[in-house]
């Protein structure tokens, strides 16, 4: 690395107010941290800007405005506006349910006989003594359900058919009907919640969402924003004195919520000890029978995966009797909707694995391992990108219907002219780009090769893998260093650990002082990189304050003038969103500076960099044209996109500085990272690696966490994420020899 020249050197500045800290590891269920506005619908900066609590996205996942409880009167008095429609994420999954009908019907006979429970009778007393017997290590989850018989396969495509059906693309699911939210409505304001929930309430819980709240308060927690303190005050309106903390219906909604809450992280699963903690700090006053409730009510899962037994130990080293006492591996807690994702993963990755007709193909050792495996799994940097893309050319030369899907359309950008026959995982998934499907519903292919692979989190995966006919083969590529999927599950880093397919590792290095750079930061090593050209550029700061001042003139000035990229081309990446040099602040200070205005279209102006979030975990960044009766029209790319009214406040953000999260998967010519003092206890390798590899041509360094950059690379694991795939995999596709 350089110091920096005389052209980007800080200027003094007063110091900045106290950073009011976050905190930046993994907390429990029950406070974990949510995914950003700008990955999942939420408060934002909208119609009504208001100040909105701190986070980072530090802990695998990012910080969200979250309506916050805390100190006030009302039970839900901070609560988000609603939405009124279905996000296009919900319609393109609803376009799916089609393709998912079979997934759910060999899902459906799991639910198998039980012996029964001591305190319950019927199926609620034999899921609790599933419970007890999983955790006590007398059986495993999976000895308690009957194995699905498998699903028949489709026949391999002999030719490709002359005609394939495309679906059309799916429409915005309709709003709730208006008897049903002004029904609602009613009961909102008898619980003391604010009525503007109403139309949210109605399109989480549907037509029957006002007798479900009478009946059950705390189906509330279903909607994305509220949490538990509001919906117990709403609880406590409705019920009165007969609502207490350990109402069954309470501990039940409280165990999904937190679920729910860890799925945020990238959890599909919780251990059972965390779960119990989590209900504890909600006042639960006993939370091993709430979970036992949650169990025997169906509202979550308990598994144990299969482990394979060890050789006991020879001589007096340990009693048999004291390994015997500990259950081959933790019972976990899980939602259906991630259960059934990660099985149906399985599945199709075995079928596809097992389908395909071995061909020896000639080529580089991509092509051979593509030839002989129907899975085959491919790592490297941004350069090694090109090795996929060109076994996807030499697949068509040989006659197989091919493709390449990305996960952002900058993907496709980065590709060059080979990015023209590319297309995203979401078009591909909502049918409005690539090959159509057959009358079965599989798309019309013989191989998919699937790059950013590590941004594909278990939902997406699942239907996508679903979506390919017997003997397809499917190419996974991705350079397991970034952050993972913004979504639940981590499917890159769970197929490779499972070992069951060929796993290519390319040799291809990233070119120049900023491949130098990244390559030494994945390996453990931030190592003084030599930068004749002022590629990368370190801006040291004393405090926030002067972060976001040297953030400013670096977007500003310095980056167009020293090095040529103007500033529309410049990303800032830092660690949060809150604090005194999160997004709120670095983009307040940004549009002041370049793009001042009074925020006329519900706090936007034209000209404005934004951020817009079309679907959970799908960010992408444009500027605003126009705003009409129905909303702003931004300028994303090569295209044109509409922001509905009612979704401009949830949907979109100021988009000059973004978290890692938001930019993995894009990349632009210059990145300023700003890691102020305050952000020292969220870094991570992986944090610091994605950031990093933002930047195409320059990077600029905003380092104000001394030490602890070098230590965060050396040392800084990213949270684990708690999965089932892994072994899912590894009992589906195990050798013998294994």
């Amino acid at each position: 690395m350089t110091e920096p020249s005389g052209e980007t050197a800080p200027e003094a500045v007063a110091p900045a107010e106290d950073v009011r800290e976050e905190a930046a590891e993994a907390e429990e269920p029950g406070t974990a941290q949510e995914p950003d506005a700008s990955d999942e619908p939420g408060p934002a900066d909208g119609y009504e800007p208001a100040d909105a609590p701190q986070d980072t996205d530090a802990a695998g996942a990012e910080g969200t405005d979250t309506p916050g409880a805390e100190g006030t009167d009302t039970p839900a008095a901070k609560a988000p506006e609603a939405a009124a429609e279905l996000s296009d994420a919900q319609a393109e999954i609803a376009a799916q349910r089609e393709l998912r009908a079979r997934i759910e019907a060999r899902k459906a006979e799991k639910d198998g006989p039980l012996a029964s429970g001591a305190k319950l009778s019927g199926t609620a007393a034999d899921l609790l003594a599933a419970v007890r017997a999983v955790e006590g290590g007398a059986a495993s989850g999976g000895a308690f359900y009957e194995a699905p018989e498998p699903a028949p396969r489709r026949p391999a495509p002999e030719a490709a058919p002359a005609v394939t059906v495309r679906p059309p693309a799916p429409e915005r699911a309709p709003a709730p009907a208006p008897g049903t939210t002004a029904a609602v409505r009613e009961v909102l304001a008898k619980g003391g919640a604010p009525e503007t929930l109403a139309g949210q309430v109605a399109t989480t819980l549907g037509e029957g969402a006002a007798a479900a709240l009478l009946d059950d308060p705390w189906q509330l927690l279903a909607v994305p924003g509220v949490r538990p303190e509001q919906a117990d005050g709403f609880a406590r309106a409705l019920i009165g004195p007969a609502c207490g903390p350990d109402d069954p219906r309470r501990t039940v909604a409280l165990t999904a919520w937190l679920l729910e809450r860890a799925a945020l992280q990238g959890h599909t699963a919780q251990e059972i000890q965390a779960v119990r903690a989590g209900l504890a700090g909600h006042s639960v006053p006993d939370p091993q029978a709430a979970v036992e409730e949650a169990v025997a009510a169906g509202a979550v899962l308990v598994f144990q995966e299969e482990e394979t037994a060890e050789e006991e130990p020879e001589g007096d080293e340990e009693p048999a009797e004291a390994v015997a006492e500990e259950p081959a591996s933790p019972v976990l807690l899980g939602l259906d909707r991630y259960a059934m994702a990660e099985e149906s993963l399985a599945d199709a990755l075995a079928r596809l694995a097992r389908t395909v007709t071995p061909t020896q193909w000639e080529g580089s050792e991509l092509e051979r391992a593509a030839g002989a495996h129907g899975l085959v799994l491919h790592t490297g940097g941004e350069a090694s990108r090109a090795e996929p893309v060109a076994l996807a050319s030499a697949a068509r030369e040989r006659g197989l219907r091919t493709l390449v899907a990305v996960y952002t359309d900058d993907g496709r950008r980065a590709l060059g002219a080979a990015g023209a026959d590319a297309v995203t995982v979401a078009a591909l998934l909502s049918g409005t780009a690539g090959p159509g499907r057959d009358e079965e519903g599989a798309l019309a292919l013989d191989l998919l090769v699937v790059l950013d692979a590590p941004q594909l989190d278990v939902e997406t995966a699942a239907m996508l893998v679903e979506s390919l006919p017997d003997g397809c083969r499917l190419v996974l590529s991705g350079d397991p260093g970034v952050l993972g999927a913004p979504g639940a599950g981590q499917v890159f880093t769970d197929v490779l650990a499972a070992r069951v397919c060929p796993r290519i590792a390319s040799r291809l290095p990233d070119p120049g002082p900023l491949g130098e750079l990244v390559s030494g930061i994945g390996a453990g090593e931030l190592n003084q990189v030599e930068a004749p050209g002022k590629e990368i550029v370190i801006v040291p700061v004393r405090d926030a304050g002067e972060a976001v001042h040297r953030t400013v003139q670096l977007v500003a000035d310095s980056v167009p003038r020293a090095i040529g990229v103007p500033s529309e081309q410049t990303q800032v990446v830092t660690v949060g969103h809150g604090g005194s040099a999160g997004t709120r602040a670095l983009n307040a200070a940004l549009k002041q500076r370049l793009n001042p205005g009074p925020g006329r279209f519900g706090g936007y102006d034209i000209g404005d960099r934004v951020a817009y979030a079309q679907a959970p975990g799908r960010t992408v960044t444009g500027t605003v044209l126009s705003a009409d009766a129905e909303g702003l029209r931004l300028r994303c790319g090569d295209a044109e996109l509409l922001v509905p009214k009612d979704r401009v406040e949830s949907a979109l953000r100021h988009g000059w500085a973004l978290t890692a999260h938001q930019a993995a998967g894009t990349r632009w010519p210059a990145v300023v990272a700003v890691l102020p003092g305050d952000a020292a206890g969220g870094l991570s390798r992986a944090w610091v690696y994605t950031a990093f590899g933002r930047a195409e041509r320059h990077l600029s360094v905003v380092h104000g966490v001394d030490q602890a950059l070098p230590r965060a690379v050396a040392e800084g694991v990213a949270p684990e994420r708690t999965t089932r795939l892994r072994p899912l995999l590894e009992a589906l596709l195990a050798t013998p020899e294994e």
